[in-house]
């Protein structure tokens, strides 16, 4: 098996949005924030490569919205979804399957592209059987008032639509040393990649923890549907991944890429922050 991070962009969120009910005070210390109160935001995805299988996790944003709405998200970086396979030896057409950890325009949103003369849309990854989570699916096709905004269908109906789409029912393992676990805090039936790799457990974290200064329990998005079940989810899992020693993959933090934590007096706390990287040279 071989891991490989795939860069796609960085977009701006208000950081009172992505902070939830933590005072500015407390997480510009940790995260920060420009004049408007925007924080920078990667959206980091990762290629996983095992035997015949080339599975990437999450695919960014795209390009096929329009001016306007890329506008209030002030995309940012010289990385794309495209130059980041091409640094890998790879393209498009090579990836195997896509795994979604659910439909929000940033993780979903590279899966379709125009079509060549801009009058539909195609596939960005023709070859590839794309996964995720049945209720997702059904969440996100018909959505609440809250989440509408960040369900755009031409993201995904395409998708089930030229037969490519896999329903995850429940904790599964997808492929040798890849399994996948739900959540539903953030939105229902998010899928959290579980890749066994060199003998340690690496966790995709997607939104159940956006970056690593989300770490402390009560450091929840205002935009997850369910904060409580958040709460719930966060504390189980933390205390998990510190017991057992998980990598943690942040798909969101434009500083750290991976981090472990631990237990201390006050609860889970962060331990290390690395580059993927570091991680293979050691």
């Amino acid at each position: 098996m071989k891991l490989h991070v795939i860069n796609t962009g960085n977009l701006k969120l208000d950081g009172g949005a992505m902070f939830g009910v933590v005072p500015k005070v407390m997480w510009s210390k940790l995260y920060p924030c420009d004049e408007n109160n925007l924080c920078n935001w990667s959206m980091r995805c990762l290629l996983v490569e095992e035997g015949m299988h080339k599975i990437l996790i999450d695919c960014g944003i795209g390009n096929k919205q329009s001016e306007k709405f890329f506008s209030n998200y002030y995309l940012n970086g010289d990385d794309s979804l495209e130059k980041s396979l091409a640094a890998i030896g790879m393209t498009a057409d090579d990836i195997t399957d896509v795994i979604l950890t659910h439909l929000h325009f940033d993780h979903c949103g590279g899966a379709v592209k125009w079509n060549a003369d801009h009058t539909g849309y195609s596939l960005s990854f023709p070859n590839a059987v794309f996964h995720t989570g049945r209720t997702q699916w059904d969440w996100a096709n018909d959505p609440n008032n809250r989440e509408k905004a960040s369900f755009l269908k031409e993201n995904f109906s395409l998708i089930k639509e030229a037969g490519r789409l896999n329903l995850v029912e429940d904790k599964a393992e997808l492929f040798s040393g890849l399994s996948v676990r739900i959540f539903n805090g953030h939105t229902e039936g998010q899928v959290i990649p579980v890749i066994r790799y060199h003998n340690k457990t690496f966790v995709y974290m997607a939104d159940l923890l956006p970056s690593a200064a989300h770490v402390p329990l009560p450091y929840v998005m205002a935009y997850d549907t369910r904060p409580l079940i958040t709460l719930e989810e966060k504390e189980i899992f933390m205390k998990e991944a510190a017991e057992k020693g998980y990598i943690l993959f942040l798909e969101h933090d434009i500083i750290h890429e991976c981090c472990t934590v631990h237990e201390t007096e006050k609860g889970v706390r962060l331990k290390e922050a690395f580059p993927l990287a570091s991680y293979e040279r050691k």
